[in-house]
C-alpha cells in the first residue's frame, strides 16, 4: 500500500496547470554601422536605382556628345562644324553642291564639298574645288599644301599609266626575227617598205605614251604653281624652300629649282638633307650650264 501510494503521488494529476512557456525572443535586425554605409557597395545597395539610372544616362551622353562608336572626334568635332557651317558625316555630296551652287563665294562650302569629292575617289572634281576655295582663301597655306599634294598624287597615277603603256608598247611590237642586214642589198629594200601592223601598233602606242606623259607633265606644273604660292607666303620657312625645289625639279624647271635649293641651304645648313640637296644643286648647274652652251652654239 505504500508503494502504490507513493506512485499515485509521482503521477500527475489531470488538473495540474501546465508551465507557462516563453515565446523564443525575437532577432535582432543587424544594423549597418554608419562607416559601411561611406562604402561603394554599401551606397549601390541604398541608391542602387538612383545610380543605375545615372550611369545610363552618362553612357547615353557618352555616345553622343563623345562620338564612342561613330568614328568622329565628339564634341569638338560638332562645335567647329557649327562654327565652319560644314557637316563631316551628314551632308550627301549633292547637298554640298547644292550649297556652292547657291553660295559660290562661301570658302567652307567649296571646302567641304572637295573634301567630299576626295572621300569618293573624285580626284580630279575635288583638284577644282580646292583650286575655288584657294582663290577665296589665298592665304591658307595648309589648303594649298592639301592642294599640291592631290597635284603631285595625280602625277604618280599618270606616271604609273606613262610606265605601263611604254611597257606594253615593247611586249606588242612585231618583230622579226629573221632579216637579212641592213646593209645588204636586200636588207635595205626590206627596210625600205612600210609594215601597216607596225604602222598601226606604233602608232597608236605613241599617241597613248605621248598623252599619259603630257598628263604627267601638266599635274607636275600645277604642282610647281601651288609650291609657289606657298613660296611666296613663308619665304623664310626652309622645308618650304626644299619642296618647292623638289616640285620645281620634277617639271624640269631648272631655274626655279638652283634659286629654291640654294634658299634652303642658306636657311637650313645643317638639315639632315643639306648633303643630298647639294648634290643635286651641283647637278642642276651642270645641268644649267651646259644648256646655255647649247643655245650659245646652236644661236651662232
Amino acid at each position: 500500500m505504500a508503494r502504490g501510494t507513493q506512485h499515485r503521488k509521482r503521477r500527475p494529476s489531470a488538473n495540474a496547470r501546465v508551465a507557462h512557456q516563453q515565446a523564443p525572443a525575437k532577432t535582432k535586425r543587424v544594423r549597418h554601422q554608419a562607416w559601411e554605409n561611406q562604402l561603394f557597395f554599401g551606397r549601390l545597395r541604398t541608391h542602387g536605382r538612383f545610380l543605375w539610372y545615372l550611369l545610363a544616362a552618362v553612357f547615353v551622353l557618352g555616345f553622343v556628345f563623345l562620338g564612342i562608336g561613330s568614328g568622329s572626334t565628339g564634341i569638338s568635332t560638332i562645335l567647329q562644324n557649327f562654327f565652319s557651317g560644314t557637316s563631316a558625316s551628314g551632308s550627301s555630296l549633292s547637298s554640298l553642291q547644292k550649297k556652292t551652287v547657291q553660295n559660290p563665294k562661301d570658302a567652307a562650302a567649296w571646302l567641304a564639298y572637295a573634301n567630299k569629292l576626295q572621300q569618293k575617289n573624285k580626284p580630279d572634281d575635288a583638284a577644282q574645288a580646292l583650286q575655288t576655295y584657294t582663290t577665296l582663301r589665298p592665304k591658307d597655306e595648309d589648303v594649298l599644301r592639301q592642294l599640291a599634294a592631290l597635284y603631285y598624287s595625280r602625277a604618280a597615277d599618270w606616271d604609273t599609266l606613262y610606265q605601263q603603256a611604254l611597257a606594253r608598247t615593247q611586249a606588242i611590237m612585231p618583230t622579226q626575227p629573221l632579216t637579212p642586214k641592213s646593209s645588204s642589198r636586200l636588207g635595205h629594200a626590206i627596210s625600205s617598205l612600210s609594215n601597216p601592223l607596225n604602222t598601226a601598233v606604233s602608232s597608236q602606242a605613241s599617241q597613248e605614251t605621248n598623252n599619259d606623259y603630257s598628263q604627267v607633265a601638266n599635274y607636275l606644273s600645277e604642282t610647281l604653281g601651288v609650291w609657289k604660292k606657298i613660296a611666296k607666303l613663308s619665304p623664310q620657312d626652309a622645308s618650304t624652300q626644299l619642296s618647292l625645289a623638289q616640285a620645281a625639279t620634277n617639271a624640269q624647271d631648272t631655274a626655279t629649282a638652283i634659286a629654291a635649293y640654294k634658299a634652303f641651304l642658306k636657311l637650313a645648313p645643317g638639315d639632315s638633307q643639306a648633303p643630298a640637296a647639294r648634290k643635286t644643286l651641283k647637278q642642276l648647274e651642270l645641268q644649267a650650264k651646259a644648256s646655255a652652251s647649247a643655245a650659245t652654239g646652236s644661236g651662232k
